[in-house]
């Protein structure tokens, strides 16, 4: 009776809705999930007329948001579109296959919900603005605020950045010339403020016209800036008439059944079979994919397979760059590694990196990268070195969530002869990304600052069926290759291998799920864009200008608190 009682009690204090407030409701529900929808939409693998519903996605969750004045009911509306979004885009995460690892499963369920938590950086951003700047003035910050949100979260070990609103556009290929200067976080800024003022061109008409008509032709005119701005460098790029043959091994290994373990002599000659075809179309450069051998190859367990390696190169001329996982024995004591890891059934110390190998034909030393951004939960456990119980907690049943972060970004030297040069001997530099790093403009800018003269990708997009993901993997080189005006060359284990031009413009692909060799003549260039010598500039400012509104909004806080 006692528990009846209490809940009459709490139905009777719940405020009353009207008719028309639940009409206001349904239809702003309505407006976040078309926004949502908009800007899922806009995204690969879905061909280029619906992205540019980009510059308008925004539009139906500004209507909602502008009309809202408590943080909450800003927040909530901000999830909503933002969950929306996710699912359309990344649903593909958790793989959602019968062979899936559970954990996996759980993992990318789970980031559907949580992704969308990282959305309320901006509009929470945006609400406390309201209490500093004048009200028509506050929607024009949202850009900043955006951009800050993004590349805050690229910063974290959290970090899943693929929503970034600018890898939504690498099928407008005029629209994305414009980020050889700003980036792709400078084209989600662009495109955030051509939805403001799109936005505010709806709101004063037709009330007030002239206000209307102004912010209307203020969006148009970007558009158009942003366009010419395109068109004239297609047009006037020159694209580099020094050239290097390079051919991309797809070998289409089953990725569940390849950890599983197997035959590796068998799995290493049919890669060099299929280099082997490669080097008779003229390849001086070979790129396997990512982890191409799934053991520890310079272990010393692996004498055959690493000399066969070896020979291969040294009897053709050729390098092969690839994608091997790499181990690190360590010695106890004050040199020690803080994050080496200890294994008491060998009593040896260790450290384990989804690594790339250079193999040279002159010499027997291999040139080394370790992946520097895993991929969180599928190749690292977040903050385990803070916390090393989760490591033994969270894992993969393929297992390889135990990767070390790798130190540095090492650009690969490969002394080759130039083609449509003098014929001297020259030296090539390039760079090797690990399959997820592609999708971080301002790490992949500092390689190509650092020299790299070649983007080359190795990665293993497989584990998630002919979904979204390998084709919006893929498409995101694109940007990369537009920002630094370099070549970039994919390497997929099952697709998508591809060679995309500096000008963004994919020049061949394979199909996902086949066997394929693809050779190709690649430009190498030398000179630096704008973006690669500056390319962190545009998201600090933003950032810098997003901690002073938060810095100001504390000290009104505590000026509020203390009565100063």
């Amino acid at each position: 009776m006692e528990n009846k009682t209490l809940k009459i009690s709490f139905w009777k204090n719940r405020p009353f809705v009207t008719d028309e407030e639940k009409k206001h409701r349904k239809k702003d529900r309505l407006l976040l999930i078309l926004s949502g929808i908009f800007l899922g939409v806009s995204f690969p693998p879905f061909p280029f007329p619906l992205t540019t519903l980009m510059l308008i996605g925004l539009i139906p969750y500004f209507i909602v948001i502008e009309r809202r004045g408590k943080l909450l009911e800003i927040n909530s509306a901000t999830y909503l579109m933002a969950f929306v979004f996710g699912l359309l885009t990344i649903y593909w995460v958790g793989s959602w296959q019968k062979e899936s690892d559970p954990f996996l499963l759980i993992s990318g369920a789970l980031l559907l919900f949580v992704n969308p938590v990282f959305f309320l950086i901006p509009s929470t951003l945006l609400y406390y603005s309201r209490r500093i700047f004048p009200a028509w003035v506050t929607l024009f910050l949202f850009p900043l605020f955006w951009v800050s949100y993004e590349y805050v979260y690229m910063l974290t070990e959290l970090s899943f950045p693929w929503l970034t609103l600018g890898n939504g556009l690498p099928h407008f290929t005029s629209f994305i010339q414009v980020a050889d200067i700003v980036g792709t976080l400078g084209l989600s800024f662009i495109v955030v403020l051509i939805n403001v003022l799109l936005y505010k061109g709806i709101s004063f008409y037709p009330l007030k016209r002239k206000y209307s008509f102004l912010h209307f032709g203020l969006g148009i005119a970007l558009i158009l800036i942003v366009l010419i701005y395109g068109a004239y460098r297609m047009n006037t790029f020159k694209i580099s008439q020094k050239t290097v043959r390079v051919g991309l091994i797809q070998p289409n290994l089953d990725p569940w059944q390849k950890w599983s373990g197997g035959s590796v002599e068998q799995l290493t000659h049919s890669y060099l079979d299929m280099s082997r075809k490669a080097v008779k179309e003229g390849a001086a450069l070979i790129v396997w994919p990512e982890t191409a051998l799934p053991v520890f190859l310079m272990s010393g367990l692996y004498r055959n397979e690493q000399d066969s390696i070896f020979n291969f190169t040294r009897e053709n001329g050729i390098y092969i760059l690839s994608g091997m996982p790499d181990i690190r024995y360590d010695e106890k004591g004050p040199g020690l590694p803080k994050d080496s890891k200890y294994n008491p059934n060998g009593n040896f110390y260790y450290r384990t990196y989804n690594a790339i190998f250079l193999f040279s034909p002159y010499t027997g030393v291999i040139q080394k990268y370790g992946k520097m951004k895993l991929v969180p939960f599928g190749e690292r456990v977040p903050f385990v070195d803070t916390f090393p119980f989760l490591g033994d907690l969270i894992k993969w049943g393929v297992g390889i969530t135990g990767w070390n972060v790798g130190k540095d970004t090492v650009v690969f030297n490969v002394p080759l002869k130039i083609k449509n040069d003098t014929g001297k001997q020259d030296t090539l530099e390039l760079n090797g990304l690990v399959c997820y790093e592609s999708i971080y403009p301002d790490f992949v800018a500092s390689f190509v600052d650092k020299g790299a003269q070649l983007i080359t990708v190795v990665t293993n997009d497989s584990w998630y069926g002919n979904s979204s993901g390998p084709y919006q993997h893929k498409e995101m080189s694109v940007l990369r290759a537009v920002e630094n005006r370099r070549s970039v060359l994919r390497a997929a284990n099952g697709g998508i291998s591809c060679y995309i031009n500096p000008l963004g413009i994919t020049k061949v692909q394979s199909k996902m799920f086949t066997k394929d060799i693809i050779v190709q003549d690649v430009p190498v260039e030398t000179g630096k864009t704008f973006y690669t010598r500056t390319h962190s500039v545009i998201p600090t400012l933003c950032s810098v200008f997003s901690l002073w509104v938060i810095g100001i909004v504390i000290l009104k806080k505590l000026k509020e608190k203390f009565k100063l």
